[in-house]
């Protein structure tokens, strides 16, 4: 970072001694080094110079062999934010010393400045002149400093301020002693390792001279850059008043942390009468100075001759990176250790058993290995190559000599250990063992088996934990089933249940993506699967449920397909039926061979009215998932989860239309079927000349979900054959009057009394018709009385068929019993009814010589298909289409038309119709004579079943007759007819 320094010119420098005023641009430019201003997240750009001059003010004065600590709060004028400066001798482990201090604290760390300076000072510490250090020399001699700027987050709070205040001082303390102190301490390591292996030569020492030889060599290792030296003392055993014996620290062989009156109190062991030469354990204060970890303790007895202790070496430090990843063969003490666990287990070394016993020993935490002795060393070895072959979890606990910790080695299936796992087994550890706190290191390689070790901290020392084996076996359960993935828990889904071969719930769980498995249990999944099973082609599957915890009206919707959707096409769906999607969770199923299949999770919000004006008040009880997530499987019963995803399964896929009046699935309890009922006198009200819209004809039906409902039911005691009841229907009138009559709004009372008045109107319906499969029509069809609907505009017909679906919409007119006139394809979607009428009443002036009154029919094509951009490409689909709505419009007019049996002349109602008038056998679509030779016509006579395929009989239905471009073209006389046309 290179900054243009402007202190030179402040008033400020002036009163800097000239040599240190000369070189402030020189010593900012080398403050600001490493630090890189083109950083977008750098810290301190904005307030550098500042940060440079509150940094020289500090270091303006310093005595010999102190550090100068402060602390700026954010809000103190300084201009600097919350931050740490010091300046100090320059030492080894200064920085990290810091850094851990701070981690330790819970301070977040936004930006480190660390220049090191030669500096002059005078006699009282005043700083006389700087210089920045140069690794290759500068020609400049003098004191080296350590300036280092922490930058700290914005959000510190001021307690956090007031420990750094008061702690880091401590640190850096801590610090100057072990490194005052480091050669000291090495010459200490240095003698004690000579004068062992002189005892061993000797052989006047009471432990082995193997021991003794192992020890010396222990500490010359140690020495060699694996382990870094914090502080020492010896102790001598000296007896007490009441006859007993205690460690007593021997004056001035205190080193480093171990000084009286220094930083941090590391509460020292004592140590028993007998003891073994070499003791290693580890301490319950983390250490100040280098990596913020609890250091060792390093033990070494001094005996006599009986073997009782009479005095103790003792070394505290850290192991080294390099310590932690050394060769168990290459580590005195624990290399003849293992070298006789692997000879007593009965392999040789270089063999392939005694090669895999090695490479689990390697795995275990060195200080486990410094404190095992061979018999547990062996046990857990051959335990822990039995669990590789197994895959199992296994638990090894040892506590500490001095009950401070218990030492915990968990080993498991690699592909088991995750973050989620660990943060378990931890919490488990502490909660069974009655720890305080608890750390962990863990080792993962290409090895079957992830080892963690966890060091279990006690509240106080000499604390006895339970470490039996039935209780060793009891937590190694729990950790057991913690560490059991998502797959596993599958699999014992599908061990339970018989409805999934076990092959195919395989594929799937390596095709489920890992954020599903974070978000759904596996017995959900398992229900997830089979709805999966079922999709074929464009199908799809759906499922409406609530969380138990949720928010009242708030649930969870998911969708299954077997292509990828976009949101646009949900979204207007899940609206029309009263809810509001608050999120979405996509989850793409991918399997092995390619084939794709995707997982929709919405969440719903239902409307507030919704919730308030529906008459199913117990709507959030009834989507609580059971505990039978398989209840997929079972007949289900007609609820609110069915009416629900029926609706959406019918907006999907074109069978129902997406308006505000699907609302009365779920304000009404409707199936969607039912409200198509009220969707299609909505709609023929709207040719009516209605002079309400179809929005104010839904709001007030909305609004009143109880008149919708008795609508729904009065339609059913008049049309069901299955239970149609003239008393039913009077019942259901009347109710319905008197509710109307409650109704406080002028236009809403228009409206319900319109409504009721075309449903009493209605003189037959198929929507009871079924095919040969028993599924019902995708279209309603209603003969009604136009005489008896008020709302109707004169002239009106003797009968009137009007067919309804989303797709097409159409109306037949008729004058009275026998009527002819062709049809219209109209493109007036708002008003053909209108447009048909106008046709009729010039076909009952030109038909007057034939019969008397006329007849006319039209329909519209509601959904025409886009533009693709080719002119005659969009005539072919718009034909396609047309033809198609054509089918739909006379089926609709068909199935409400009775039928003629010619052997016997008797009249043949329509299947499952309900008729409340005569005997109807005519309906003329067509005005030509002769017979229609259109495949059109013959594949629909043949379809409705009319007698021979040019639909004749009394029931004439001649059709066939349209423009060139249908392909329906009939030449009567030499000339082409227009029963149907094409404006």
């Amino acid at each position: 970072m290179t900054v243009s320094s402007e202190l030179s010119s402040n008033a400020w420098a002036e009163s800097l001694p000239e040599p240190l005023r000369g070189e402030l641009a020189t010593l900012e430019s080398a403050y600001f080094r490493h630090v890189d201003a083109g950083d977008v997240d750098c810290a301190i750009t904005g307030s550098s110079a500042l940060v440079f001059r509150r940094h020289l003010e500090l270091g303006l004065q310093r005595p010999s062999g102190t550090a100068r600590v402060r602390v700026y709060h954010p809000d103190d004028g300084s201009g600097i934010g919350a931050a740490v400066q010091l300046v100090t001798d320059d030492m080894r482990l200064l920085v990290e010393s810091v850094a851990s201090a701070l981690t330790r604290i819970g301070v977040t760390v936004s930006e480190v400045i660390h220049p090191i300076f030669e500096v002059t000072r005078d006699d009282e510490g005043r700083l006389h002149s700087a210089a920045p250090h140069e690794v290759d020399g500068n020609g400049v001699t003098g004191l080296r400093e350590s300036w280092i700027h922490v930058q700290l987050h914005p959000s510190t709070s001021r307690d956090v301020l007031e420990r750094i205040e008061a702690e880091v001082p401590d640190v850096l303390e801590d610090v100057r002693q072990v490194i005052g102190d480091t050669e000291a301490m090495r010459a200490v390591q240095d003698r004690l390792a000579r004068e062992l292996i002189r005892t061993a030569d000797a052989g006047s020492s009471p432990y082995p001279v193997t021991d003794l030889v192992d020890c010396a060599h222990l500490l010359e290792w140690l020495a060699d850059g694996h382990f870094t030296l914090l502080g020492y003392a010896r102790f001598q055993r000296r007896p007490t008043a009441g006859g007993e014996t205690k460690s007593v620290v021997v004056p001035d062989s205190c080193l480093g942390v171990l000084r009286p009156n220094v930083g941090t109190d590391f509460q020292v062991p004592a140590n028993g009468g007998r003891r073994p030469l070499l003791m290693l354990t580890q301490g319950l204060v983390p250490a100040t100075v280098h990596r913020s970890v609890y250091p060792y303790f390093v033990g070494v007895a001094e005996a006599d001759a009986s073997g009782t202790v009479v005095g103790e070496h003792l070394f505290i430090g850290v192991f080294t990176v390099a310590a932690l990843h050394e060769n168990v063969l290459d580590i005195p003490v624990i290399a003849r250790r293992v070298r006789t666990v692997i000879e007593q287990s009965g392999f040789d070394l270089e063999s392939f058993s005694g090669q895999a016993m090695l490479e689990v020993i390697q795995s275990f935490p060195r200080t486990e290995l410094f404190s095992s002795d061979i018999d547990t060393m062996r046990r857990t070895a051959s335990a822990v190559l039995s669990v590789g072959i197994r895959r199992q979890v296994r638990l090894f606990l040892r506590q500490d000599s001095y009950g401070r910790f218990v030492a915990a080695m968990v080993y498991l299936p690699r592909d088991r250990y995750t973050t989620r796992v660990r943060l378990e087994i931890q919490d488990i550890l502490v909660r069974e063992l009655g720890g305080e706190s608890i750390d962990y290191s863990a080792r993962v390689s290409e090895n079957e088996l992830a080892s963690v070790y966890f060091t279990v901290h006690l509240p106080e020392p000499g604390t006895r934990v339970d470490t039996s084996e039935a209780n060793r076996v009891r937590i190694q359960n729990l950790l057991a089933e913690a560490s059991r993935t998502w797959d596993d828990h599958l699999r014992d889904e599908v061990a339970r249940s018989t409805v999934l071969d076990p092959a195919v719930v395989q594929r799937y769980a390596a095709a489920l993506p890992d954020g599903y498995k974070e978000d759904f249990e596996p017995s959900r999944a398992l229900a997830d699967i089979v709805r999966l099973e079922r999709l074929a082609g464009e199908t799809i599957d759906q499922h409406l449920y609530r969380r138990p915890d949720a928010a009242p009206g708030s649930w969870r919707f998911t969708l299954y397909v077997g292509r990828g959707i976009s949101l646009s096409q949900v979204l207007p769906l899940l609206q029309s039926l009263g809810v509001e999607v608050v999120d979405e969770r996509p989850y793409e199923v991918e399997f092995g061979d390619g084939r794709m299949a995707w997982i929709y999770d919405f969440g719903l919000q239902a409307r507030p009215d919704l919730l308030r004006m529906s008459l199913d008040r117990n709507m959030d009880a009834e989507l609580v998932e059971t505990a039978d997530r398989l209840d997929v499987l079972h007949a289900q019963e007609r609820g609110l989860r069915e009416r629900f995803t029926e609706a959406f399964d019918a907006l999907w896929h074109g069978r129902a239309e997406s308006d505000p009046l699907n609302e009365l699935v779920l304000r009404a309890g409707l199936p969607w079927r039912s409200v198509s009922i009220l969707r299609a006198y909505s709609k023929y009200l709207q040719q009516a000349d209605f002079p309400y819209s179809q929005a104010n004809i839904a709001r007030v039906l909305l609004a009143s979900p109880d008149i919708a409902r008795l609508f729904v039911g009065l339609f059913e005691a008049m049309f069901d054959p299955d239970s149609a009841s003239a008393e039913r229907a009077d019942e259901l009138r009347a109710a319905v009057r008197e509710r109307i009559n409650e109704v406080v709004s002028l236009d809403a009372d228009r409206i319900l009394r319109a409504i009721l008045g075309v449903v009493t109107a209605t003189l037959r319906t198929n929507y009871y018709v079924v095919d040969a499969d028993g599924l019902p029509r995708e279209y309603l069809s209603m003969k009604v009385e136009p005489h008896a609907i008020s709302e109707l505009p004169r002239p009106r017909p003797q009968f009137e068929i009007f067919v309804y679906s989303p797709r097409v919409e159409g109306v037949h007119l008729r004058f009275g019993p026998v009527a002819r006139g062709g049809l219209r394809w109209s493109d007036r979607l708002e008003d053909f009814r209108t447009e048909i009428l106008g046709l009729v009443k010039a076909q009952a002036v030109k038909n007057a010589v034939i019969v008397p009154v006329g007849a006319k029919g039209g329909f519209v094509v509601k959904r025409p298909p886009a533009p693709s951009g080719d002119p005659a490409t969009d005539r072919q689909a718009l034909h396609g289409e047309g033809v198609e709505c054509y089918r739909t419009f006379i089926s609709g007019l068909l199935d409400v038309t009775d039928n003629v049996d010619h052997a016997s002349g008797e009249v043949i109602p329509p299947a499952r119709v309900v008729r409340r008038d005569g005997d109807d056998t005519y309906l003329v679509v067509a005005a030509d004579k002769g017979r229609p030779r259109s495949p059109i016509s013959r594949t629909m006579s043949r379809r409705n079943m009319v007698s021979g395929w040019v639909m004749r009989s009394r029931r004439v239905v001649r059709r066939g007759m349209t423009t060139r471009r249908w392909g329906l073209r009939r030449r009567v006389r030499g000339r082409v007819s227009s029963g149907i046309s094409r404006r």
